[in-house]
C-alpha cells in the first residue's frame, strides 16, 4: 500500500474526499501525515480526528520560498510518500521542490486547464462567457497549473450562474476525479514517464468526467 502525504492552506475539502474514498475502501493508501503551512488551518483538526498525524510550518516565519519549501520537504520525506498530493494547497511551489517530486507531485486545479491557470477561475470563466467549466487533475511542473493533466471533468455554466453557484458545483466533481486519480496511482496504473501521462490501457476512456448534463 503506497503512502501518500496532503498538503492544505484552510479546510481541505478535497483532503476530506480522499479520507472519506479511504475509509470506504475506494482508495487503498495509507493518508501518512496532513500537512498545513498554515497552523490556524480547519483540515488539521478534521485530519487529527480521523487519526492522521498532523504537521504545520507557518511560512511566515521563512525569510523567502527556497528556505520555507527546504522545511517543507524535510518534513514530508520524514513520512518517506510515494506521492504527495496538493488539496488547496495555497503556496507557489519553487522549481527545486518541484524537482524533488518529479512524477509524484498531484494538484487539482478549478478550471478545465490550459484555460484560467492561477486565482478567480470562476469569476473569470464567467466573464468570458464559457459554456463549459471544470476542473482538473495535474501533475505539478514548475510552469504555474500546467503540468501534464490526468483527468477533467466538465459542467456546463448555467445561465444565471454566479461565482458562488458554479464553484459549488465544479467542487462536487473535483471531489470524484480527485480520489479517482490518486486511486490510479495507487494502482500503479497512472505514471508520469519523459513529461508525459501513462494510463493503463483500460483507463484510456475515463480521463474526462462529463456531468450528465452535457450528455
Amino acid at each position: 500500500m503506497k503512502n501518500i502525504v496532503i498538503l492544505i492552506s484552510g479546510r481541505g475539502s478535497n483532503m476530506e474526499a480522499l479520507i472519506a474514498a479511504r475509509d470506504a475502501g475506494n482508495l487503498p493508501v495509507n493518508i501518512a501525515a496532513v500537512i498545513s503551512n498554515r497552523p490556524d488551518a480547519k483540515g488539521l483538526e478534521t485530519a487529527a480526528k480521523a487519526g492522521i498525524v498532523t504537521h504545520y510550518i507557518d511560512h511566515k516565519g521563512f525569510a523567502g520560498r527556497e528556505a520555507f519549501d527546504a522545511a517543507l520537504a524535510e518534513c514530508i520525506d520524514m513520512f518517506s510518500p510515494d506521492l504527495v498530493v496538493l488539496a488547496g494547497f495555497m503556496r507557489i511551489l519553487t522549481e527545486g521542490f518541484v524537482r524533488h517530486y518529479e512524477g509524484r507531485l498531484l494538484n487539482i486545479h478549478p478550471s478545465l486547464l490550459p484555460s484560467f491557470p492561477g486565482l478567480h477561475t470562476h469569476q473569470r470563466a464567467l466573464e468570458e462567457g464559457v459554456r463549459i467549466h471544470g476542473c482538473t487533475v495535474h501533475f505539478v511542473t514548475a510552469e504555474l497549473d500546467h503540468g501534464p493533466v490526468v483527468i477533467q471533468a466538465a459542467i456546463p455554466v448555467l445561465d444565471g450562474d454566479t461565482e458562488e453557484s458554479l464553484a459549488a458545483r465544479i467542487l462536487r466533481q473535483e471531489h470524484k476525479v480527485y480520489p479517482q486519480a490518486v486511486r490510479w496511482f495507487a494502482e500503479d496504473k497512472l505514471s508520469l514517464v519523459d513529461g508525459k501521462v501513462r494510463l493503463a490501457a483500460d483507463l484510456r476512456d475515463d480521463t474526462v468526467l462529463i456531468a450528465p448534463e452535457l450528455r
